[in-house]
């Protein structure tokens, strides 16, 4: 069971709200592309995304299931491969201090990657939480530095004075 932590330095909210947009799947989950609701509303219990995952010249059409969900804390997932079969993904938020800890748990359910799984398998799922994790603290991190930590909405323009005393749109 490969299981991975980090430490994002946002509150849970932040995270969740990157989390809770199925419209983002593919900006934080690594070897993605191209993601968008599918059916119900993400990230509610049966909810689902489809996103894309592209090797070379091969694209391949895969969906992600939500099976569980905790809203602000806790996201649990069922992303169907294809021939690979399918893997549980359960994403924790913790309140730590003003932060986030983000725990992630991946093990393989049905299909080859069950079949396959061993330590070498492990080995490449610790990789690609590593990989997935920095990539959501960066857009996380990012985007609450860019909006001094309050998120706008969708389309909303802020006014203010650049740091050369101008006025910015």
């Amino acid at each position: 069971m490969a299981v991975r932590h980090r430490l994002i330095r946002v509150s849970p909210r932040e995270v969740w709200a990157v989390l809770a947009d199925g419209n983002r799947y593919a900006e934080w989950v690594v070897g993605t592309s191209e993601s968008h609701p599918l059916r119900g509303r993400w990230p509610r219990t049966g909810a689902a995304i489809r996103y894309q995952v592209r090797l070379g010249p091969v694209r391949l059409d895969n969906e992600t299931v939500v099976r569980h969900h905790e809203e602000g804390t806790r996201l649990e997932l069922e992303a169907h491969a294809g021939v690979l079969g399918t893997a549980r993904i359960a994403i924790e938020l913790r309140p730590w201090g003003e932060h986030c800890l983000v725990i992630v748990d991946e093990h393989p359910l049905l299909g080859a990657g069950g079949r396959l799984h061993n330590v070498g398998f492990e080995a490449l799922i610790q990789l690609r939480h590593r990989a997935m994790l920095a990539r959501l603290a960066r857009l996380c991190e990012n985007e609450a530095a860019d909006t001094g930590g309050a998120r706008r909405a969708l389309g909303q323009v802020t006014v203010g004075r650049g740091t050369d005393g101008a006025r910015d749109a």
